[in-house]
């Protein structure tokens, strides 16, 4: 992703933006906690093309595909569209991030009581499914080795390890670094809140999704459920059945980063993407930057 130069009032993981309708600049300050500006979204998303698509590049130049890398691919490419979707608001701020990652969580093993972790890769706005691919399987392979724990893990471990009330303290002082652009990067780098979006797979608990908050610690402003996949009937206008293949998704989103119509044609952009999987396949033709950042003194 392009770094520019930093400003005064940036942070190390984001750009300030100014260049916003004043009532935005405003909205921080009247819902000045995430919990406060949650907005919910829903779709259903016909699959049956798309099921074919991942079966066949599974088998053939794409191993392993599942739907999961389809949906990472489509948020990762949304992003690169849509980059008012890579904002986040902290401190009665608004900044845009300046990389793209997407957490989600997956088991060590197979087992139903095998441990949970998250991985966290970062992506470029140009990748493509197969880099897709490559990079999360690599992150999640890595973290699949039992005997080896990632940062989250290890920076989890250890706070864990504290008495409660020094756990309450530490936690209150990473809100505090955090607020003011001050939470070493280390911490940045392990935690699974401080990320572009949040992805969780319900449908490999065989459920329906879910709406999940977003957290008030971190900067995550966007959080993607998707569900299983189901087969519906439906009733067509002449009286005849059809049969097809649909999956659900919900999405929770951070209502100060961009207007409704922007989320409007933004989870309509995520449905085509799901819908013509085929156009993930190859780079983007362009990338879009976040106008609302002040582009003067930084190249």
């Amino acid at each position: 992703m392009m770094q520019l130069k930093r400003k005064f009032g940036d942070r190390y993981d984001g750009y300030r933006v100014k260049k916003v309708d004043p009532f935005f600049l405003l909205i921080p300050h009247i819902m000045p906690e995430r919990v406060d500006s949650q907005v919910y979204f829903s779709d259903e998303i016909e699959i049956t093309a798309l099921e074919k698509f991942v079966r066949e590049h599974g088998e053939t130049d794409l191993p392993g595909l599942k739907m999961y890398h389809v949906m990472i691919a489509a948020m990762i490419r949304l992003i690169s569209q849509k980059p008012y979707l890579n904002r986040f608001v902290i401190h009665g701020k608004i900044f845009a991030r300046n990389y793209i990652t997407i957490s989600m969580s997956i088991k060590r093993g197979t087992g139903e009581d095998a441990l949970t972790t998250v991985v966290k890769p970062r992506f470029e706005p140009e990748d493509t499914l197969a880099d897709v691919v490559r990079k999360f399987n690599e992150a999640v392979e890595e973290n699949r080795k039992t005997e080896t724990e990632n940062d989250t893990d290890n920076t989890a471990t250890i706070v864990g390890r504290l008495p409660a009330w020094l756990v309450r303290w530490f936690v209150a002082f990473m809100f505090f670094l955090d607020k003011r652009g001050r939470l070493p990067k280390a911490i940045n780098h392990a935690s699974p809140f401080h990320t572009s979006m949040f992805l969780t797979n319900m449908g490999s608990l065989g459920i329906r999704p879910i709406y999940h908050h977003i957290y008030e610690f971190g900067t995550t402003s966007v959080f993607v459920g998707m569900g299983k996949k189901e087969t519906v009937y439906e009733t067509k206008s002449d009286g005849s059945i059809i049969k097809r293949r649909k999956m659900g998704i919900k999405v929770v989103a951070d209502e100060r980063i961009c207007d409704g119509n922007y989320y409007a044609t933004s989870m309509r952009s995520l449905a085509r993407y799901l819908h013509n999987p085929e156009r993930l396949l190859v780079p983007p033709e362009t990338v879009v930057l976040d106008d609302g950042i002040d582009m003067k003194g930084r190249t």
